[in-house]
């Protein structure tokens, strides 16, 4: 009676694992050695599905031993790369594994760009390789049924698991193989036959009749479980019904409650309880019958009916001439208790033995995400201290300018150029004068087309894959069944939006910079010429000698050297805080390792006023500084410009002397302004090139899934039939032959472990109420 139902496995086209994730390995860590290493290890990845999935494998533990490394990869793998539909994309197709197809046509496959999907299927695979190998034991020894109950108890729980997670991994309906309702079934099943494999060794040790009829009362509920999931399920597959597992199943429950009542009658006759001894043997007689009259040609009782047989006859016997006991009614007797000794094999990677995580190094995608939005939260948090600290330099700038100073002080002879000035004009001449300043602003344009071109290519091939879908959508209608495009790109477009509205603002600011290079372009030209010609362009004014020992002019250049102390002490300042560095990783790895989930706004925000906040008090120290410097200076000013004699001459070369340190101060920024220009354009060019790098990656997965959806659907169509069915007349049909038995039906790869399988005329089977 060793008839052990075991599943086929699912068959799967080949994927190239290899490219993409290449692909996102060189985008994504550019240090070449860590680069070098990750593709490698994603080589090694392909090799292992290759191995797992690539050719047959043998019913053996080392098959299985590569399909679970390979299910453990999988999960290793998943939270350290981005997959998803409109990332990174890979389209796994996969066969149903109970549909063999047609003549005319392929089996029932499904192509999802899911790994969910991916690691269902192997983990089904590996399930069913754990029942095949199962079934293949040596059941007559002592390590055959210990292999047998702990690979079927692993089907048990992978079965298990796929019946818990598989709607939520691929968020779509899934083949009929992989349905809740069929893997719970199959789970089901296989407990049944772990516990089975457990009364055989109970059997064969020779336990205690009382153990042992527990054992097999057990078994039998889980066989009745089995059998009404399949009879009460509309939507399991075809093979439960037209294959061996429906009436295998009602045999097992009618057997193994009759084995149960066998070795409670055991039981019985060591109590002296004869009559019980005897109703329960005439109602394993009774279960057998059953049996042999249903179920014949899938199972074979006959060593058990005789057995029964023989204990019920010498029963009898005894009971009649000796002890004379009462027979009780099957349904007075008492119940037969259970025991379970199996559990399903809880699912927790790595299931393998000898797994070693081949990106162990790689941080997952959380803590990637996590650290570059800390990134982005430090370069704010820098920009902010920085910029309070530029802008107040540059209001400082701008007052002294205002007040024509230093230099007022230096000009006290009213001929000679003031030595700020030709300081001024020596470093604009230094950094390139005009010549530099003018190439900065034509480069602009240039960079600025090329960055929209690559935003509109990319964005034109996400509408044209979008318009190719919607008009394959339109013409097969519901049976064009993958994700619409429009919902797929939404994110990538908004992307997209993003950037031409960065790109936007990059203009207007670019506007603004040339207006203000315009308004000053006269003096810096000036601050570019000669000493001599420089000297010639300032008026000349009456000699001021007078104040050249006075106090407040003494005051006055004390107080511009500590302005000066003041932005000095800043530009340090800056270099320090933009050289402050500190590795988040340890943190948001510990946070997800504990929690399993990343809190990173609290974490970042923590760690950046930790970091800075000192930085941020010196920064406002600065800026009282100079404030209370400032005051000063415009007092003492007044009082200088009090002592000055003021007239024409006077005052137009002062106006003079202003616009040339505003010119010098607006080149500088302008400089800036165009440097940080030129480097924003191209750090966005590489950005706008990965972003459609990934909107060409998408659209060549989708061009792929596509194909082979429209591939099924052209086969699916040939299937159909081309006209209505329509009624044959009587007269030019040959009556068939009636039949006294159904045919058997050839044996399949989704059947009986041991002996021979057919086809059942009646799709449901009703085994024998249960009494005990």
């Amino acid at each position: 009676m060793a008839t052990f139902i075991s599943v086929p496995l699912k068959k799967s086209s080949e994927v190239d694992l290899v490219k993409p994730l290449s692909k996102f390995v060189t985008a994504t860590y550019p240090a070449a050695e860590e680069q070098a290493d990750y593709i490698r290890s994603v080589e090694e990845l392909n090799k292992l599905r290759k191995s797992a999935l690539g050719r047959p494998l043998d019913k053996h533990e080392s098959s299985l031993e590569i399909l679970l490394r390979y299910y453990d990869q999988l999960c290793a793998v998943e939270p350290k790369f981005p997959f998803s539909e409109n990332q990174l994309c890979l389209t796994f197709t996969w066969k149903d594994a109970f549909d063999k197809g047609s003549l005319f046509g392929g089996s029932v496959k499904l192509a999802l760009a899911s790994l969910g999907y991916e690691k269902t299927c192997v983990l089904f695979n590996g399930a069913a390789l754990a029942s095949q190998i199962a079934s293949e034991q040596n059941l007559d020894s002592d390590e055959g049924l210990k292999a047998a109950a702990k690979y079927y108890q692993l089907a048990s729980g992978a079965f298990g698991h796929i019946k818990d997670t598989v709607l939520s991994a691929l968020n779509r309906e899934p083949t009929m193989d992989i349905s809740p309702e069929t893997v719970g079934t199959l789970s089901l099943i296989m407990l049944a036959q772990a516990q089975e494999v457990f009364f055989l060794k109970a059997t064969a040790d020779k336990m205690k009749d009382a153990i042992i009829a527990k054992l097999a009362n057990q078994t039998a509920d889980f066989y009745g479980d089995a059998f009404k999931q399949c009879q009460y399920k509309e939507n399991l597959p075809k093979y439960f019904y037209f294959q061996e597992v429906l009436p295998v199943l009602a045999a097992k429950h009618c057997i193994m409650q009759a084995n149960a009542e066998l070795h409670q009658s055991l039981l019985a006759k060591q109590k002296k309880r004869f009559g019980e001894e005897i109703a329960r043997l005439q109602h394993a007689t009774e279960l057998v019958k059953t049996v042999a009259s249903r179920y014949d040609e899938y199972v074979s009782v006959k060593d058990l009916s005789d057995k029964i047989s023989r204990a019920l006859t010498a029963a009898k016997k005894d009971n009649d001439f000796i002890y004379h006991d009462r027979v009780p009614e099957v349904k007075d007797l008492e119940h037969i208790g259970k025991a379970a000794l199996v559990k399903a094999t809880a699912i927790t990677p790595p299931l393998s033995t000898k797994f070693t995580d081949l990106f162990e190094k790689m941080v997952p995608m959380a803590v990637q995400q996590s650290m570059s939005v800390y990134s982005q939260r430090k370069a704010e948090t820098v920009n902010r201290l920085v910029g309070t600290m530029r802008e107040a330099t540059n209001l400082c700038n701008g007052v002294l300018v205002s007040l024509n100073l230093p230099a007022a002080l230096e000009d006290l002879s009213g001929d000679s150029i003031p030595q700020s000035i030709v300081e001024k004009a020596r470093a604009i001449v230094q950094q390139g004068g005009l010549q530099s300043i003018e190439q900065l602003i034509r480069d602009l344009p240039e960079l600025l087309t090329r960055n929209r071109e690559i935003l509109d290519e990319s964005l034109k091939m996400l509408g044209d894959e979008e318009s190719t879908d919607s008009e394959l959508r339109s013409k097969f209608s519901q049976r064009w069944t993958r994700t619409p495009s429009g919902d797929l790109y939404k994110p990538l477009r908004a992307e997209g939006g993003n950037f031409r509205s960065v790109l936007d603002k990059a203009v207007q600011a670019d506007q603004v910079v040339r207006e203000r290079y315009n308004t000053h372009c006269e003096m810096i030209a000036l601050l570019c010429k000669p000493e001599a010609d420089l000297t010639a362009a300032i008026p000349s004014a009456n000699p001021v000698k007078t104040l050249q020992g006075s106090e407040v002019v003494s005051v006055l250049r004390s107080q511009l050297a500590q302005l000066e102390e003041v932005k000095k002490e800043r530009e340090g300042l800056e270099v320090e805080i933009k050289g402050v560095a500190f590795d988040m990783s340890f943190s948001f790895l510990t946070a997800l390792a504990q929690d399993g989930a990343i809190n990173e706004e609290a974490l970042s925000m923590s760690q950046l006023d930790q970091s800075y906040g000192s930085y941020s008090q010196r920064v406002q120290a600065s800026l009282r500084s100079q404030e209370e410097l400032l005051g000063k200076v415009q007092a003492s000013h007044q009082e200088f410009s009090k002592l000055k004699q003021s007239n024409s001459e006077a005052n137009d070369r002062e106006e003079v002397l202003k616009k040339l340190a505003s010119a010098h101060d607006s080149y500088v920024e302008i400089t800036s302004n165009l440097r940080e220009g030129t480097k924003f354009y191209n750090d966005l060019t590489e950005i706008l090139l990965k972003f459609q790098n990934k909107c060409s990656d998408i659209i060549f997965a989708r061009k792929t899934e596509r194909d082979e959806l429209l591939k099924d659907l052209q086969q699916s169509i040939a299937r159909e039939p081309s006209a209505p069915s329509f009624n044959v007349p009587a007269y030019q049909t040959n009556p068939a032959p009636t039949a006294a038995d159904p045919t058997p039906a050839p044996r399949t790869v989704f059947g009986l472990g041991r002996g021979e399988g057919g086809l059942m005329h009646p799709l449901k089977h009703d085994p024998p109420n249960r009494t005990s």
